[in-house]
């Protein structure tokens, strides 16, 4: 368990993966110069928090090993950031490996069948 400090006062305790997460989705935020409020439960209760680029925060990890990273997640919780304004947890997915990454090189992709070709068109 790490935490998340926001403006240099306030801890909340958070998983590492959950952490880790939550770092690539904030920087790339703030990177982009994006300002948006970012929900965590502090086990007492929702902690609403404005972040923009001047805001002081650390990502703080207890864990010795860096978490992997799951793309699924990072898209979904910037998805969902992206359309609502809120960065909060949600579930994390299972991850995702593309089609074309399963295939061995040179292997063709196999296309979904038209719904015309069962009678549906």
């Amino acid at each position: 368990m790490g935490f998340f400090v926001y403006d240099d006062v306030r801890a909340i305790r958070v998983d590492d993966r959950v952490l880790a997460h939550l770092q690539v989705v904030v920087i790339d935020k703030l990177r982009r110069q994006e300002k948006f409020v970012l929900n965590l439960n502090n086990g007492r209760g929702l902690v609403t928090m404005w972040l923009n680029a001047y805001t002081p925060m650390q990502f703080v990890y207890e864990g010795n090993r860096p978490p992997r990273i799951n793309t699924a997640w990072i898209e979904l919780l910037a998805g969902e950031a992206g359309l609502t304004g809120v960065l909060e947890i949600l579930p994390e997915p299972p991850e995702l490996q593309h089609a074309v990454d399963a295939q061995p090189a040179g292997t063709p992709v196999a296309a979904a069948p038209s719904p015309e070709l069962h009678g549906r068109g």
